[in-house]
């Protein structure tokens, strides 16, 4: 007996109507795909390494910096409050993933870094996750990628523009 497909489940641009501006059903369109392709990517990072976006973004902001990072860096980098990034850091460094340093400029603060095991873990997720994310856009060849990145320059650099205006 075959099965039949299930409907898609209502997203961001399910809420929209037909009356609805282009501009606001493109809007929604774009929440929609970001919150999917998200949804891929927890999911396998969870499956694959027991992990979560957070612990993941959290791990990419210091493989970026191997010098470290101050905590109040890595909040603002992630744009989360101090709080998370302090029981972040706690989970990790039980973990052996991160360690904290005295800060040679402040002593009153501390850098946070990647260990030896936690580069080589946060490689093996990096090299994983490039692999969802190609596999997800894969459906558009190059010139459509380069195409929607024009686009999408385009609405980024208008909305940075209004925010300094």
């Amino acid at each position: 007996m075959k099965v039949a497909p299930r409907p898609p489940r209502p997203d961001s641009e399910t809420r929209a109507e037909q009356g609805d501006h282009e501009a606001l059903r493109l809007w929604l369109r774009l929440l929609a795909s970001t919150h999917s392709v998200e949804a891929v990517v927890r999911r396998r990072l969870h499956a694959e390494f027991g992990t979560s976006i957070a612990r993941f973004d959290y791990l990419a902001q210091l493989a970026r910096v191997p010098k470290g990072l101050r905590m109040r860096e890595i909040s603002e980098r992630l744009m989360v409050t101090g709080g998370n990034v302090t029981g972040l850091t706690d989970s990790l460094e039980d973990e052996g993933l991160v360690q904290r340093e005295a800060d040679p400029l402040d002593r009153r603060a501390s850098r946070v870094r990647l260990t030896k095991t936690g580069r080589t873990h946060f490689a093996a997720m990096a090299r994983q996750h490039e692999k969802w994310i190609v596999e997800v856009l894969g459906v558009l060849g190059k010139q459509e990628i380069d195409q929607l990145k024009n686009l999408l320059g385009k609405i980024k650099e208008n909305a940075q523009s209004q925010l300094q205006g």
